[in-house]
């Protein structure tokens, strides 16, 4: 049950950030988690770590981080019109919406490529295209960190919102998720609402589309618009698209003719971040050895040798940017430590 020290997170995470974990432990089994906490020395923090595409390390940890590696998935009830399938904290999640449609389990398909882990995806409430994952889960299982407790949260209880939930806020780094419950469809119901999906698919018959196709079609657009991590490192989009009452729209719509917005409700509407930092002149501009993506404003990357202080630097600017222009101040999606 030894812990790893000094271990470099450069390959935990995937904006390539070489900072360092005083400790390491890699949980495979809920079993292992809290006999390997309780192995670190008294008050050390800790840190639960997916796959590392949602978080920007500015500076050694200088604590225990635990590494999600708990696989498996297996289907719990399978009926005429619906599934439950549950699946491990640590399976990746593009390999889990895969195999939910090679098993004909509907329901994730606008989430495909997303990066990440099953379980960090409730944490983050990771959407794309019209859904957001907290839709579809039925409940959260996790381990307390504090008291070693296992426990079970349905998704009512897990505050749920814009890339948000209780794990990410309220309760952040308090709880291990082991496993998660999906509640999939047997028959498809594709939401293609979204203007890039619309486009994508005009020349087909929406009753022609199939999951798959729909799957395969949002991984295409995700390729053309965000850089692999593997070729450029990166956390995906790094601001939130701020949401807004309607009122406030207008009166920016007025001075921004052309601001893309998408209704939230009656009330707000959520306008489109990406649009402001190029308008700001951010997209493409290279400072240092980190920059904002040339096809994607909304993403910053880092080139190569750029530090966690380079990049949230340049995070800064850019919101110092936006707020000047727009008097709107934007929130990163990663988790800066």
């Amino acid at each position: 049950m030894a812990l790893q020290e000094n271990i470099s997170l450069r390959p935990y995470n995937t904006f390539g950030v070489d900072a360092r974990a005083r400790y390491f432990f890699s949980v495979t089994t809920p079993q292992r988690l809290m006999p390997a906490v309780e192995e670190a020395p008294g008050g050390s923090p800790l840190f639960v770590l997916g796959g590392g595409s949602n978080v920007l390390f500015t500076r050694d940890f200088e604590g225990l981080v635990l590494k999600n590696d708990i696989i498996g998935q297996v289907v719990i009830e399978d009926g005429p019109d619906m599934v439950r399938v549950r699946a491990g904290g640590g399976e990746d999640w593009h390999a889990f919406v895969k195999w939910c449609l090679q098993h004909r389990f509907y329901g994730l398909e606008n989430l495909s490529l997303i990066p990440g882990t099953v379980g960090a995806a409730p944490v983050q409430n990771i959407g794309a295209y019209g859904v957001e994952v907290g839709e579809r889960i039925e409940a959260v299982e996790a381990i307390d960190l504090e008291s070693g407790e296992s426990c079970c949260f349905p998704a009512g209880a897990c505050d749920f919102a814009y890339r948000s939930s209780m794990f990410k806020h309220r309760c952040r780094n308090r709880f291990f998720i082991t496993a998660v419950t999906f509640r999939l469809d047997r028959t498809a119901r594709l939401v293609t609402s979204y203007a890039d999906v619309r486009q994508a698919l005009a020349d087909r018959p929406a009753a022609a589309v199939t999951p798959q196709e729909l799957s395969e079609t949002i991984c295409a657009i995700r390729r053309r618009k965000l850089p692999d991590p593997k070729e450029v490192a990166n956390a995906g989009s790094f601001f939130k698209n701020p949401i807004v009452t309607r009122a406030r729209y207008r009166e920016l719509a007025d001075r921004f003719p052309g601001l893309p917005a998408y209704p939230v409700d009656d009330q707000q509407v959520k306008i489109a971040a990406g649009w402001m930092i190029d308008h700001c002149g951010w997209k493409g501009r290279r400072v240092g050895a980190c920059g904002v993506y040339p096809r994607q404003a909304l993403v910053l990357v880092n080139y190569g040798g750029a530090t966690g202080g380079d990049i949230l630097a340049l995070a800064e600017a850019v919101q110092a940017s936006v707020a000047k222009v727009f008097d709107i101040r934007l929130e990163p999606e990663p988790l800066i430590l």
